[in-house]
């Protein structure tokens, strides 16, 4: 088994099933439509139920509508009746997943949810199969063949089940206007919730860790001040805590590159008047942009008034997992 041959195997393995799914554009028609309907009009969740590998791909499907705005679980079929079926309600629509249509485990429950009047969407590679038919809407995502040689694991098969359960989801959401923010709360402990949700108020300094010294301050005592601190910067304002600039480590090496004498120079004569100012309440993720855009290492924080309020630097991001 050479190289070339193991990647030969694995383009293959791409190729039938990229091939599968561009099978599906075709059977994106009124079935589909009827499907994403009744999804629509469930005034209760979406119980998604499989058994093996189709199993696998529903509990995905399931978190993938529960996670944009649809709400769905998935519910195993052995276990259904055994108990968990009480977990379908009146309310309720079943997505039901099976490659041959004739998975016994669901076709014994399938009288109890008829009994149930709810409706019924299957995703089958078989149309004429006892589970697409008895099914209120049946979506067909039967491949040509599967990726494996032997033609046995579920392969191409399962990737069509769960690309046209993405397209079901993400339709869904389209006309729900499900937003970022939406999405956000539903993932407010990852990275994607951080980005959307979190506020600079969260994270800025504030009272005696905001680097800030008064209008006429030397150099000198300026960069003790922004020592002590630790945020690369510090604000100078005036008697009225009224930003007047900022001084960074740019505005440094320019006094140096001046040979300014910094025991003797005010820090009026080198700091940054025109500063970047943001306001509380502004988006964590939108700061950070503010900071790339700008090439800057830290942020002042200030109210209407331009009243100093606090300050944060790119470490506070990269802390709270916003970068």
């Amino acid at each position: 088994m050479t190289d070339a041959t193991m990647k030969k195997l694995g383009l293959a393995v791409l190729e039938t099933e990229a091939a599968a799914i561009e099978a599906l554009k075709s059977r994106i028609d009124a079935d589909f439509v009827r499907a994403c309907q009744h999804m629509l009009d469930c005034e209760g969740r979406v119980v998604v139920i499989g058994m093996g590998k189709s199993g696998h791909i529903g509990s995905k499907i399931a978190a993938t509508l529960a996670s944009t705005g649809t709400p769905a679980f998935f519910v195993h079929p052995g276990e259904a009746s055994h108990g968990d079926l009480g977990m379908i309600t009146p309310k309720d629509v079943v997505l039901a997943l099976s490659n041959s249509g004739a998975t016994e485990e669901i076709l014994t429950i399938l009288p109890i949810i008829k009994r149930l009047h709810v409706p019924l969407i299957s995703l089958t590679g078989n149309p004429d199969s006892a589970l697409a038919q008895a099914a209120s809407v049946n979506l067909d995502v039967s491949v040509a063949e599967e990726a494996c040689p032997l033609g046995l694991a579920p392969t191409a098969s399962t990737t069509a089940a769960l690309a046209m359960g993405d397209a079901l989801a993400i339709s869904l959401l389209e006309v729900r206007g499900f937003t970022s923010d939406d999405f956000a709360r539903s993932h407010p402990g990852g990275k994607l919730g951080r980005r959307l949700l979190l506020l600079i108020d969260d994270l800025i300094h504030t009272g005696e860790r905001v680097p800030k010294v008064t209008s006429g301050t030397l150099i000198c005592d300026a960069l003790l001040e922004i020592t002590r601190k630790g945020l690369g910067v510090t604000a100078i304002v005036d008697n009225d805590n009224v930003v007047q600039g900022i001084f960074t480590d740019g505005d440094l090496r320019r006094a140096l590159d001046r040979a300014a004498d910094l025991n003797a120079t005010p820090i009026d004569e080198l700091m940054t008047r025109d500063c970047t100012l943001v306001s509380p309440g502004l988006l964590a993720a939108e700061a950070l942009q503010i900071m790339e855009d700008g090439k800057f290492s830290a942020l002042l924080v200030v109210d209407n008034n331009k009243h100093l309020i606090g300050a944060l630097n790119m470490h506070d991001l990269l802390r709270a997992g916003v970068v």
